[in-house]
Formats: structure tokens, sequence, C-alpha cells
């Protein structure tokens, strides 16, 4: 595999494989500190970023590497040069593009042209870095994850359909609650429930949360209003996601010791209670420190195939 687009480009073998990179970097971040031997890497980040942005550039530093952050104003993008160009030019100079992007289609011709490793940072259909780390987190949590339950609670987006394939994956069950007005991508959830035949877990869809969380592990949640959606929308998703804010009567129709986790940023009052978020039953915090070794993994586990072919 050259690129990281989706959650579903990986087979469970390569899925166990991150996880367990990801062990190793989360014991060690310094395992293999001149791995990239002074490579470049570059991110190009045409939306916000906190999380994402700072555990690659570090994951970048971790091995040996040093990133290069590039917004649209600062690429001859934003004056007509093309995409498969700009990929062209940038392949000669790094080693990896990590792109933010709210196109999918837009990252697939930057990997289509690009010769080096292209990694989805986030795009409007996928978040395949996030996905990582909510598993791996929850392995540490669970020595006996497959089989587990994880309960999505809210709007069926990029976070949702790289989670369910994330779970399947794994061998761990997942039911997504989300309303009618915004379910997840059919084609996303179809790619999970084909990987879920495979692994012999299930994905189920409901529009009822307390029905999604009966029996879970973990129950997950994310903002109603994310980037790319139209703050004009902001009324309406509000109305319809109002019945999935995760609290505490929720948490409690989960399993005594289910966890709670949210890829942040989170509001506080709107799809998590503060007693939820800022209480002992959630990892986000946790959750959120993992989305660095899991950089590392994907970084080592695509490039190392390339740098040791160098040497």
């Amino acid at each position: 595999m050259k690129d990281l687009l989706t959650t579903a480009d990986l087979t469970p073998a390569d899925f166990a494989e991150l996880m367990r990179l990801t062990a190793c970097y989360a014991q060690d971040p310094d395992h293999d500190p001149i791995f990239l031997h002074h490579g470049l890497v570059a991110l190009h980040f045409t939306k916000p970023s906190t999380r994402t942005r700072v555990s690659t550039e570090a994951a970048v530093v971790r091995l040996g590497g040093t990133p290069i952050t590039l917004s649209a104003a600062e690429l001859q993008l934003g004056r007509g040069e093309t995409i498969e160009d700009t990929a062209r030019v940038l392949s000669s100079y790094v080693s990896a593009l990590v792109i933010r992007s709210s196109s999918d289609a837009e990252l697939a011709r930057f990997a289509g042209a690009a010769t080096v490793p292209v990694i989805n940072a986030l795009t409007d259909g996928h978040h395949p870095l996030q996905s990582l780390t909510d598993l791996f987190t929850l392995g540490q949590l669970f020595a006996d994850l497959p089989g587990r339950r994880i309960a999505y609670v809210g709007a069926g987006n990029n976070v949702a359909v790289s989670l369910a394939q994330a779970a399947a994956l794994s061998g761990v069950d997942i039911a997504l609650a989300t309303p009618d007005a915004y379910p997840p991508d059919a084609g996303g959830i179809r790619a999970a429930e084909q990987i879920a035949a495979a692994t012999g877990s299930t994905v189920t869809c409901t529009r009822d949360p307390a029905e999604a969380v009966r029996g879970a592990s973990a129950v997950y949640t994310d903002v109603w209003l994310s980037m790319g959606d139209p703050p004009h929308e902001a009324a309406d998703r509000r109305a319809a996601l109002a019945p999935y804010r995760v609290d505490s009567a929720l948490m409690d129709r989960a399993l005594p010791e289910a966890v709670f986790l949210h890829c942040l940023p989170a509001h506080r009052g709107e799809e998590v209670t503060a007693d939820v978020i800022d209480g002992p039953r959630s990892v986000v915090f946790r959750q959120a420190a993992n989305r660095e070794p899991a950089a590392q993994a994907v970084l080592y586990a695509l490039l190392r195939r390339k740098l040791q072919g160098r040497g």
C-alpha cells in the first residue's frame, strides 16, 4: 500500500500491524530517531487543525525528519497550478505528503500524481488517522476488545464512517445512532460492512441512541456542526441532534465499565454534557495524546520499504 486515504484501504493484517507499531511508539516515542534521516514531510492543510497538525509534525520530528506545513495561500495552487503538477513537484522534494482537504476527489488526485505516500489528514468523507487512534485507545483499555461493542451517537460524518471501518477491521461490533437528516455515508458504511463480514463483527445503523449504547463498552460522539457544514444549517442541526446528546443518563445505559470518547474539539452542552466529558469515564485526552504515536506508525509503515531500499 502506497497511500492511506481511507481506513478501508487497510486489511485486517495492515490494521493489526499499525496497532503494534502505535503501541511501540506510545511506549517509546524515540524508538526510531533517525528513521527519516533528515527527510522532509510536507503537510498541506486547507482547514484548521490542532491535534492532527501538531501530532503529525511531532511524529515527523520524532522519526528524525523535518515537517514543512503549507497552507493553500503558500502554494501555487492558489494561482491556478494543477493538483497533479503540485503533487509531482512536491514528490521530488519530500518523503511524504500529509493533506487535509474538503474534497476526497482532490485528495485522490494528489495521490494519483504523487510518487511518495499521501496520507489523509481529514477530508469531508474520512478521517483515518483519527480512527486508528480511537481503536488503539480502546485496545489499551480493554484487553479483550474484539467482540466488544462501540456506540457512535450523533451526526453521521467522516469520523463516524472511519470509526465504523476501523471497528470492523478490529473485529469490534459498532452501532451508529444518527438522525434521518444526517446519516453516515452509505458507501462508507457498505465498505465497513464488507470488512465486518470477513472479520466476524457487525455494523448496525439505528435512529435510537438508547438502542445503540445498550451493551456498549464505549460511547463516542462528535460536534454537531463540523468543518465544511454550511453555517446556515446550524439551527436545524441542533434541533435534529438534540436527542443525541451524550449525557450521564445515556452513559448509564451502556456497560458499567463503558468509557466516553470524542475526537475533539468539543462543545459542552451540545453534543456532550460537561459532567460526561470531564468525568471519570472520559478518556478523550488520552485519546488525543495517542494521535502522535498513531501518526508515527503510519509514517513508518508507509515509508519503511522505500527508505530501507535507499540504504
